[in-house]
């Protein structure tokens, strides 16, 4: 595989990286978090018209760039450095991945939208008892004349409080646990004023993101709210959940690329004995460490990247071995730099505390450890 950059690529990233370095510091990004809003819209207006990031790496007939897993990984990274928490992975990678994989003009229409930096979408796929099986869905939907008629509870629904419309998973035929029968719909959707049928819960989580429980009791919808064929939605969300977490890996790089320097750096500076605590021989051993973790992620990180256009079974093997690297470092990296800094490691005035509260969060997000390795297993058999 090559791993080079081409120049346009390397563009991207130097554009990217400019943009958050003059409008993105720690101070002002989580000022906005705590804000009403808990986001940034001039960021997100940034993105769109100024670097035209939010259709990188979407279809040309859409008016995006037609870019593909590279440019995916190059912004997310970027992304992850500069702890953003505008909602790009849910809204770009999954909402307008299931659009895109979906079809058809209204489809094409909210990714016109996505582009432009109009829309925001939220995926309603977990439930409470779902944990991180996709396709264990209880939530129905059943035809009522010409429209469809939703019934069941989503949890943990990321960018909802802050979504313009959302795409939810809702069983049409067969059991619980089968991936066959399950649809996606796709409504215009605000949290502050919900339609009727649809009851919200929204929270901070614990990286400052936020997020919503869901209930729908007889939510109607028209006929045109669904996405594609009935019943045969899995072959949108498996890849384009595959997509997800390639990209959230990739922002874990950042993020970890990112701790590790301001740890070292730190070292540098903080004395002890009359010298600097860098100097410590343990101390180096535990930073060598932290630097391996780093670089066999970022290795799994390319090959998930690398395997997102290969046969489902090579994708989903690399996709779920890049988790279970990144979730192992970022517990490494995370809790090491947090030790290094001493107490002060999880003070809001310094940035390694929120660093480490995102790259918690990102150990779990769309599957924990355990999950991928489970999931890795059962690929290896087949």
């Amino acid at each position: 595989m090559d791993f080079t950059l081409t120049k346009e690529q390397e563009l991207l990233r130097d554009a990217l990286a400019g943009f958050l370095g003059a409008r993105y510091e720690l101070a002002k990004s989580r000022s906005a978090v705590k804000s009403a809003a808990g986001w940034d819209p001039a960021v997100w207006r940034g993105f769109a018209e100024e670097l035209g990031i939010l259709g990188a790496t979407l279809p040309e007939r859409v008016d995006g760039m037609g870019g593909g897993p590279v440019e995916l990984m190059i912004i997310a990274e970027e992304l992850g450095r500069a702890l953003v928490v505008e909602p790009f992975v849910d809204t770009v990678v999954v909402g307008a991945g299931l659009l895109n994989r979906s079809g058809g003009e209204r489809a094409d229409a909210i990714l016109q939208q996505v582009v432009s930096g109009e829309a925001r979408i939220a995926f309603a796929a977990l439930e409470p008892t779902s944990g991180h099986t996709m396709h264990a869905v209880s939530t129905t939907a059943r035809r009522d004349g010409d429209d469809w008629i939703l019934d069941g509870a989503k949890t943990v629904v990321t960018t909802a409080p802050i979504a313009t419309h959302l795409i939810i998973s809702a069983r049409t035929s067969g059991e619980r646990r089968d991936q066959a029968g399950i649809s996606l719909f796709c409504t215009e959707f605000d949290a502050a004023d919900p339609p009727a049928g649809i009851e919200v819960h929204s929270y901070r989580t614990i990286d400052d993101r936020v997020a919503s429980d869901l209930t729908f009791t007889g939510f109607r919808l028209p006929a045109d709210a669904l996405l594609g064929v009935e019943g045969a939605a899995w072959v949108a969300i498996e890849p384009t959940v595959d997509e997800a977490i390639a990209a959230i890996c990739a922002e874990a790089v950042g993020c970890m690329s990112k701790v590790l320097t301001d740890t070292v750096e730190y070292t540098k500076q903080r004395q002890q004995f009359g010298v600097p605590i860098s100097s410590f021989q343990a101390l180096q051993h535990r930073m060598v460490d932290m630097y391996i973790e780093l670089e066999q992620s970022i290795a799994a990180t390319h090959l998930a990247i690398h395997s997102l256009q290969a046969t489902p079974t090579a994708r989903a093997k690399a996709v779920s071995a890049a988790k279970v690297t990144i979730a192992r470092a970022a517990r490494h990296l995370g809790q090491n730099a947090v030790q290094l800094h001493g107490a002060m490691g999880m003070t809001e005035e310094l940035p390694i505390g929120h660093y480490f509260k995102r790259l918690t969060a990102l150990e779990s997000e769309y599957g924990t450890r355990d999950h991928h390795l489970a999931r890795y297993a059962t690929l290896a058999k087949n």
